[in-house]
């Protein structure tokens, strides 16, 4: 039934394959994306679970703050 549909539809469209191509394609770096995300999320809580305080291992450089106009 399928062939039978695409028969009458023409066949498909090479931009529709393209198209869906590039989605599959975006789909997948999505997704490997989101493992990856997920993965330095889990090492982070672990760090953060064993340090006594939330900010203790970061090393963040802040700039001093200015003084406010009174």
């Amino acid at each position: 039934m399928a062939k039978a549909l695409l028969g009458y539809v023409g066949g498909t469209d090479p931009r529709l394959l393209a198209e869906m191509r590039r989605l599959q394609q975006r789909v997948q770096d999505l997704e490997s994306e989101l493992v990856r995300i997920q993965s330095e999320n889990d090492a982070l809580n672990a760090a953060a679970a064993h340090s006594e305080s939330p900010f203790d291992g970061l090393d963040l450089d802040v700039p001093k703050a200015e003084p406010a106009l009174t």
